[in-house]
């Protein structure tokens, strides 16, 4: 059997995309020919291949433009129209217009998987003109897969086809917490009680929020906040104007290598996001895989707090509110068997639902490649 993953762009830079790369490395190692195609998104002209194994390729085709989040790639119709018959499944990831779009142009009559990250929200324009070929994907496929039980359960655009949806939740790779690197930001930040969040600077992740619950901390705990974005003098200018410069630093871009000092060095993670564009929330699992307790938000439809399952592997509270977040973080923190508690189920929830070992294994089910 072979498999292509449709959709999104290379380098990988968000969620979806790390997915579809760790299906496509994750099957190929177990064997299975699976490929991914992909838009270009750092200007390439000209189309690469990179292969995963002897059985796994990436193919990475050029992009003409980006408009209204979406790489415009005329080059990936061409090419899902040359290699149709070479799949005996395409898994196309939503939401993607244009490799919607390819998949309808492209005249394939296989078996078709849609994996539904997300409902398109704040897109309204685009949502309008692509809601017909959307409607039409929902049909062609066999079967759609979502990363929590909560969100495909409640997704307007499901409710018709629930006797086709599944999920499969997201998994990774254990964080390989930096010891060393661990023990010199704890030298830093000597005596203090680490509260650590990492994510894009923008509206939906909330941290104006973290930053608020600072003010309802004392100076015993210092909140560290990873991530760039547009936002980032918004919160810094708040943080000097509360006076909370001694609680709260924003740590810019992160490369990746030196995110797992920071979650070494943390003593409870926090997702502060507070709308539903946050779906799943990658970065919760990388805490529990680290051993970390997490604070998430209980946002209405999503699967966030789903994932955080509250009082087993952290602590859910109502989105939008700084105090509950600042008593959430007193109430893991402040309590010695609260904490060891917390981080024993964090570890173990993450080690029962979400390796990419179980990710894979839910996948190949789904294709029909395992009876498990």
């Amino acid at each position: 059997m072979k498999i292509l993953q449709l959709g999104k762009f290379y380098p990988i830079r968000g969620g979806v995309e790390k997915v579809m790369w760790d299906l496509t490395r994750g099957l190929a190692a177990r064997g299975v020919s699976c490929d991914m195609l992909c838009a270009a998104g750092d200007g390439e002209k000209e189309t690469r291949i990179i292969p995963l194994g002897e059985t796994g390729r990436v193919i990475v085709v050029p992009a003409l433009f980006k408009a209204a989040a979406t790489m415009i790639t005329p080059q990936m119709i061409s090419w899902l129209r040359k290699h149709r018959n070479d799949y005996d499944i395409i898994h196309i990831h939503h939401p993607d217009p244009m490799a919607c779009l390819a998949l309808w142009l492209s005249g394939y009559k296989g078996r078709v998987i849609l994996h539904w990250h997300s409902d398109i929200l704040s897109q309204r324009f685009l949502l309008t003109l692509y809601r017909p070929l959307q409607s039409w994907l929902i049909r062609r496929a066999e079967r759609i897969v979502g990363t929590t039980p909560v969100y495909v359960a409640e997704s307007p655009w499901l409710q018709r086809v629930q006797d086709k949806v599944t999920y499969v939740p997201i998994g990774i790779e254990p964080v390989p917490v930096d010891e060393a690197g661990a023990a010199r930001i704890r030298e830093k930040y000597k005596g203090k009680k680490l509260v650590f969040s990492l994510g894009r600077l923008v509206p939906y992740k909330g941290f104006a929020y973290l930053v608020e619950a600072a003010r309802y901390l004392d100076d015993s705990y210092h909140i560290l906040i990873g991530g760039s974005g547009p936002l980032r003098g918004e919160l810094q200018e708040r943080i000097d104007a509360l006076g909370l410069t001694d609680r709260v630093t924003l740590l810019g871009y992160l490369e990746d290598a030196a995110i797992p000092a920071l979650f070494g060095a943390c003593d409870v993670f926090v997702l502060s996001s507070v709308m539903k564009t946050e779906a799943f929330g990658i970065v919760q699992i990388e805490a529990m895989s680290a051993g970390k307790p997490v604070i998430a938000t209980r946002i209405p439809h999503s699967g966030v707090s789903w994932v955080n399952e509250d009082g087993v592997s952290g602590v859910n509270v109502a989105p939008e509110n700084a105090l509950e977040l600042a008593k959430a973080i007193q109430f893991i923190c402040n309590s010695s068997e609260n904490y060891r508690t917390l981080t024993d189920c964090a570890r173990k929830r993450f080690m029962e639902m979400f390796t990419s070992g179980r990710m894979i294994d839910g996948i190949m089910k789904l294709y029909g490649l395992s009876d498990e």
